[in-house]
C-alpha cells in the first residue's frame, strides 16, 4: 500500500473518531439541544467567516443555488437539533446507533430526490436492520425510548440534507457552500427556535465550562475533521472512505462506554442490536463494490470478445 494511502486512511480516521467525540460532548454540555446547536452552528459560520476562501466563491454563486443551500442548511440545522435531542434523552450510545440508520432512508430518499427508480437491493438492505433495531429497542431502558425516536429522527434529516447536497454540490466550492448552510442553519434555529422549543430560549450565554465545550465541538470535531477529510478524500475512494465513515457508531459508542460509563445503562441485547445494524451496513458498500467489479468483468470480456469477432472478420 503507497505511503500517501495509508496516510489518507488515518486521515479519514482520525475524522471519524473526532466525529465521535460529538455525541460524548453533547453529553458533557449542559446547554439544552436547542442553545447547544445554535452556538456550534453560530461559531462555526463565525470561523469559515474568516476564511477568506468562502468569500471567493460566493460572488460567482447563482441567487438560486444560494437560496437551495440555505434551504438545505435548515435540515442540517434539524438534524443536529435531533441527533442533541436524542443525546440528551437517551445517551450517547443510543444517539450515535441511530445514525447507522442514514443509509436505511437514504435507499427511500435518494432515489425519490433523484427521480430514478428505488433499488430493491438497497430496499432489502433496509429491511435487514429491522430485527437490529428491536434489539436495541429492547436493550434500552424504558424512559430512553424517546431518545430512539428523536435519533431515528435525526437520521432521516441526514438521509435528506446529504441526498440534496449530492444533487446539487456540482462544482460549487466546498467551504463556500459549507458556510452558507451552516449560516443558514443558525439563522432557521434564531428565528424559529421559539415555535420549535417555545420552553427553551436559544439564546443562552453558556458557562465557561459549557464555552470551552463548545468551542472543542465547533474547532475539533466540525471544522478540523472537515478540513481533514477534504485532504484524504482526494487520495481514497468513495468506498474506503464509506467504510471508514461507518465507523462512526463504534467510535462513539467505545468512547461512551470508557469516558461516560454508559455500558451500565444498557442491556447486551443493545449491543447485539448494533451489530446486526453494523453488519448489515457495512455489507452494503462491501455488495455494492462486488457488483461493479463483476459489471466490469463482464464489460471486459465482452469488449475482449468484440476485438476477437472484429480480428477474425478482418
Amino acid at each position: 500500500m503507497p505511503t500517501t494511502h495509508r496516510r489518507a486512511l488515518l486521515q479519514i480516521h482520525i475524522c471519524v473518531v473526532l466525529w465521535g467525540f460529538t455525541a460524548i460532548l453533547g453529553k458533557l454540555i449542559s446547554l439544552a439541544a436547542l442553545p447547544l446547536v445554535w452556538w456550534r452552528m453560530v461559531l462555526v459560520a463565525a470561523l469559515l467567516l474568516l476564511v477568506p476562501a468562502f468569500w471567493r466563491g460566493l460572488p460567482a454563486m447563482q441567487r438560486s443555488l444560494l437560496a437551495t443551500y440555505a434551504g438545505i442548511g435548515t435540515f442540517v440545522a434539524l438534524h443536529w437539533l435531533t441527533f442533541y435531542g436524542s443525546v440528551k434523552l437517551s445517551n450517547a450510545s443510543v444517539a450515535a446507533t441511530c445514525m447507522a440508520l442514514t443509509p436505511v432512508f437514504t435507499a427511500f430518499v435518494e432515489p425519490m430526490l433523484a427521480r430514478r427508480r428505488i433499488d430493491p437491493v438497497e430496499v432489502l438492505f433496509g429491511l435487514a436492520v429491522i430485527p437490529g433495531v428491536a434489539m436495541v429497542t429492547g436493550g434500552t431502558p424504558t424512559q430512553m425510548r424517546l431518545g430512539i425516536l428523536v435519533g431515528t429522527l435525526s437520521a432521516f434529516f441526514v438521509a435528506i440534507f446529504g441526498s440534496l447536497n449530492k444533487r446539487y454540490i456540482g462544482s460549487s466550492p466546498v467551504l463556500t457552500v459549507t458556510g452558507i448552510e451552516i449560516g443558514a442553519g443558525a439563522a432557521f434555529l434564531a428565528l424559529f427556535g421559539s415555535v420549535l422549543s417555545p420552553s427553551t430560549s436559544v439564546f443562552v450565554l453558556p458557562g465557561w465550562q459549557d464555552a470551552l465545550l463548545l468551542i472543542a465541538l465547533a474547532v475539533g470535531c466540525t471544522l478540523l475533521p472537515f478540513a481533514l477529510s477534504l485532504v484524504a478524500l482526494r487520495r481514497l475512494s468513495a468506498f474506503s472512505a464509506s467504510l471508514a465513515v461507518n465507523l462512526e457508531p463504534v467510535y462513539a459508542i467505545v468512547l461512551a462506554i470508557v469516558l461516560l460509563g454508559e455500558q451500565r445503562e444498557l442491556a447486551p441485547t443493545f449491543y447485539l442490536g448494533v451489530l446486526i445494524i453494523l453488519a448489515v451496513v457495512f455489507s452494503h458498500p462491501l455488495w455494492v463494490s462486488r457488483g461493479k467489479r463483476a459489471q466490469g468483468e463482464a464489460a471486459s470480456v465482452a469488449a475482449g470478445a468484440d476485438r476477437h469477432d472484429r480480428d477474425t472478420i478482418g
